[in-house]
């Protein structure tokens, strides 16, 4: 699925990042115990093989007798879905279009209006120079998309 290596990921404050040499089957999940551990409407995961951290380490919660999620505890950032297999949150990624969803699971607990989101309309930033305003005004605190050297950078 992916092309180039190695595929690398972590946490928005760069405190913990991590590789894989390769992705597997990326995957929507809508039960409940992703919607809240991503405070999200549903859980973007993909698989990673030959994962590993490169800097730091999670924090663990057992969400159920089966699966452990990884997320970063300096920013919160939810990181990994271990179930003995990990699984990488797609946003994690420092490219995240390399994990294209191709499948939804857990339909059941799909919130109802989730098929509908791409029809709500698009706030274009000529339509509120305020928004323009405010976003360039914005300093951007967030780890690179990229491994780096040293952290914290300088």
């Amino acid at each position: 699925m992916s092309n180039s290596k190695p595929i690398t990921g972590g946490c928005q404050c760069g405190a913990v990042r991590y590789s894989v040499e390769e992705l597997g089957r990326a995957t929507i999940c809508h039960c409940r115990m992703c919607q809240k551990a991503f405070g999200n409407f549903f859980g973007p995961l993909v698989h990673g093989e030959g994962f590993k951290w490169t800097r730091g380490e999670p924090k663990y919660f057992a969400s159920s007798n089966k699966v452990k999620r990884g997320f970063c505890v300096d920013c919160g950032t939810p990181l990994v879905f271990d179930f003995g297999k990990p699984e990488v949150t797609i946003g994690s990624l420092d490219n995240p279009e390399l994990a294209l969803p191709v499948l939804q699971v857990n339909p059941a607990d799909m919130l109802s209006y989730f098929k509908t989101l791409h029809d709500l309309p698009i706030r274009k930033p000529e339509d509120e120079p305020h928004i323009q305003d405010f976003m360039s005004s914005v300093e951007n605190n967030q780890h690179p998309d990229y491994d780096t050297k040293e952290w914290p950078m300088k």
